[in-house]
């Protein structure tokens, strides 16, 4: 199976995050970048459908130069290759304009199972699967929580996570999946992962080398622009109510003033 799996360098969870203040994109360069957490498990299942049908895991990204760290892991994890489209045409990108990039180079790689996780955890949008598969004309299965491909009859399913149990859904390949964190626990990279990554094939692509417009991405193709943002205001203390035998009246009268009963 020719499996293709996306990921996204992102800036670290616990790191304070601000914006750029030239054009008020985030500023990826004064804090710590990893790979989007969630994409570990996108990963994690890449590996676990070659290992059960064979085939090989191309990994796919859009990010600077630095984002070949993220590329490295996944490589490291057992990926067996990894295409990176990287440009200064890219920067500022919105949703609707990376999913069409990655389209763009992921329709050359002829994928029979495109798989991406839940969300990134800078954006939390949620909606790449959704827009890549819509761009590439492919089914998609989204929120899965269990995966199970059939090559031979060419088709994938999935237990779909909702609020009340889980959707049994099916669809002919090639398909798009987005998987959430219940999936798999991915694995850690081995050390003789780690040395084999620095040998697997990287390839690196501009906009150009894609077949993209650069004007058709990039911050000023962005569909919206942020004016202004102000960092949130520190949080204020909250009120002590001490017990007297009165507590619960004290309580009330407060809640009632806050207009919450």
């Amino acid at each position: 199976m020719n499996i293709v799996v996306t990921v996204k360098q992102v800036p670290d969870t616990w790191a304070e995050k601000k914006l750029d203040a030239s054009d008020k994109t985030v500023d990826r360069k004064s804090v710590d970048n990893v790979m989007n957490e969630m994409d570990e498990y996108g990963v994690e299942e890449a590996l676990k459908i070659k290992e059960a049908h064979g085939g090989e895991v191309t990994v796919v990204t859009m990010g600077p130069d630095k984002a070949v760290e993220t590329i490295r892991k996944a490589l490291s994890m057992g990926a067996d290759k990894a295409v990176h489209l990287s440009d200064e045409s890219l920067h500022g990108s919105d949703a609707l304009s990376t999913s069409a990039a990655l389209a763009k180079v992921i329709s050359t790689l002829s994928p029979d199972i495109v798989i991406t996780s839940s969300e990134a955890s800078d954006a939390r949008g949620g909606v790449m699967g959704a827009l890549l598969a819509e761009r590439l004309g492919l089914p998609q299965l989204t929120q899965a929580r269990k995966v199970t491909v059939d090559p031979g009859a060419g088709k994938v399913s999935v237990e779909r996570l909702a609020d009340n149990g889980y959707a049994l859904v099916e669809a002919s390949l090639p398909a798009v999946v987005g998987v959430v964190e219940k999936i798999n626990q991915p694995r850690y990279p081995s050390f003789k992962g780690i040395m084999a990554a620095k040998k697997k094939p990287l390839t690196k692509l501009s906009a150009a080398d894609a077949g993209l417009d650069a004007g058709s991405v990039g911050l000023p193709a962005a569909a919206s622009t942020v004016l202004e943002a102000q960092p949130a205001p520190p949080r204020q203390s909250g009120t002590i109510v001490k017990d007297e035998g009165d507590g619960g009246a004290k309580v009330a009268s407060y809640l009632a003033a806050q207009k919450l009963i």
